[in-house]
């Protein structure tokens, strides 16, 4: 076989992911908190970088000139602030401090300008005490130029293991009693259920389970009433025990509690002995508990959501798009920086980083802009499509899917799924997530427009809240009511919508509903 050399030319189409087009994926994905942290860390690290929304004037070489006054007086007092380069002295002033003459200034008597003095001295207000305490400066400078403590002024949030611990110390004296104690209260989550096997606490600490459990008790008693429980039957034994209520009808009851959620009374009225009337007041009891005693301590906070967009309706009838300014890095490249601290860069070195610095800056920059840009565009079309959502409510939601969006502004998909990940847009209905205009469709009876799986379990939603004790209906007869409506849905999905919804089965909620009445 003869071996030969030849020359072939060949065509091929290849996406080259550039350093710019990573960060602007980058970018376009991310939350405005995370964005936020981004943008944080590169103005820490690229010194030509600036906020767009500090002073400008306030830069060297930008003081603001000494506006014009009215007036011979103030036109020279101004002249001569320029010519010594500062505001003059008030301390070395004259100033006129008579009757007379301060009623000859102003052109009025004093009870015109000062109508509730009268002119005459008055006792002086005591003013309160401080809110602050001026040895919180000891330890730290003390000087009283400085800043004020903050923790003088707000008070930390106390903590359940910080309550539960202050009680310990008071109700065990045992050094190594108080050593097991402190163990477990690091093992309550912020519920107040204890998290952990005991058996493990005594092989760890090298003591006895019957040491830990004898230790367990004492903590039980501490407030709040439920704290350090295993579980929720527990917790509600411990709170009924300390009203004094744990007779043998109500720990029947508290240990059949899954009968209680599935609302059989029939057994539980069987189980605890009791009436009608009896098990009513028992159930209403349990009701007044607390499942969870520890969240009153010293809970996580909540995060709001920050919408990225606003949609307000027009006088004309149509939607109003706004981007939130509140959530976009406004960063600005400092020029003038730039050419100045560049004079001064002699060696390669220097010249390749501030180029790279300047290049890293315009990219990102750019990279904000074509984000807003972005966002505004999908956030646009979502409302176009969407339109009968925000006239008419959630009933009118369409089908849509992120091709459908991608076609109409010549994105890619991928681009638009971006977009739309963790950003939100407020409404008049309410703030939402973009992804939740994109729903799934069902197909109608009749052979019409497709129906949004979102607008399908809100009327789910509507025939569960509008059926009497009577009247309870079934997944079969929901898909029976549905399909009135043309709507061609299976039962299997409409019990997948309901658990979705933590709606409960029709049995349950016809024994809820008897029950209650």
């Amino acid at each position: 076989m003869a071996l030969s050399q030849r020359l072939e030319f060949r065509q091929s189409q290849a996406l080259v992911m550039t350093p710019q087009l990573m960060q602007a994926i980058k970018l376009l994905q991310l939350s405005s908190l995370d964005l936020a942290a981004y943008v944080e860390g590169e103005l820490e690290k690229n010194p030509l970088l600036e906020r767009a929304s500090d002073d400008e004037n306030s830069a060297p070489g930008n003081e603001p000139e000494a506006p014009a006054a009215e007036g011979d007086g103030d036109q020279s007092a101004s002249a001569d602030w320029s010519d010594q380069g500062g505001t003059p002295d008030w301390n070395n002033e004259n100033l006129e401090t008579s009757r007379a003459s301060m009623e000859q200034g102003l052109g009025t008597e004093l009870e015109n300008v000062f109508p509730d003095d009268g002119g005459e001295k008055t006792a002086p207000v005591e003013m309160p005490p401080p809110a602050y305490s001026e040895w919180s400066g000891v330890g730290a400078g003390g000087g009283q130029d400085g800043d004020y403590n903050l923790e003088s002024f707000v008070s930390e949030a106390e903590t359940l293991a910080d309550h539960l611990a202050q009680q310990m110390a008071l109700a065990v004296s045992d050094p190594a009693s108080r050593m097991i104690g402190q163990y477990l209260i690091d093992m309550v989550d912020e519920a107040g259920y204890l998290s952990g096997d005991l058996d493990a606490v005594a092989d760890k600490l090298g003591g006895s389970r019957r040491d830990v459990e004898a230790v367990l008790a004492i903590l039980q008693t501490l407030d709040p009433p439920g704290v350090c429980a295993r579980n929720l039957t527990e917790c509600i034994a411990i709170q009924l025990k300390e009203r004094d209520r744990f007779d043998p009808a109500m720990r029947a009851l508290v240990e059949h509690l899954d009968l209680l959620a599935k609302r059989d009374l029939s057994a539980l009225r069987r189980l605890c002995g009791v009436d009608d009337e009896d098990l009513a007041d028992m159930i209403a009891e349990i009701r007044n508990l607390n499942p969870k005693p520890g969240l009153a301590f010293g809970s996580t906070m909540v995060q709001p959501i920050v919408p990225d967009v606003f949609v307000r309706a027009a006088p004309d009838g149509t939607w109003q798009v706004e981007l939130n300014s509140d959530t976009l890095p406004k960063v600005l490249i400092s020029q003038r920086y730039y050419a100045q601290v560049s004079k001064g860069a002699h060696s390669d070195k220097d010249k390749t980083y501030l180029a790279d610095c300047l290049q890293t800056a315009t990219w990102l920059v750019r990279a904000l802009d074509q984000r807003a840009k972005t966002i505004l565009k999908v956030s646009s079309e979502i409302v176009r499509q969407q339109d009968g959502f925000f006239a008419k409510g959630v009933q009118h939601l369409r089908p849509l899917n992120l091709k459908t969006v991608a076609d109409a502004i010549s994105m890619h998909e991928s681009t638009v799924s971006r977009v739309t990940s963790n950003k939100y847009m407020a409404t008049s209905r309410g703030i939402f997530e973009l992804k939740y205009f994109f729903t799934s469709s069902i197909a109608s009876a009749d052979g019409g427009e497709a129906h949004s799986a979102e607008a399908v379990r809100d009327r789910i939603r509507r025939l569960i809240d509008s059926e009497t004790a009577a009247d309870v209906l079934s997944d079969d007869t929901i898909v029976d009511k549905l399909r009135e409506t043309g709507i061609d849905i299976a039962r299997r999905t409409v019990a997948k919508y309901r658990e979705a919804m933590r709606i409960p089965s029709s049995v349950q909620r016809r024994r809820e509903k008897q029950a209650a009445s």
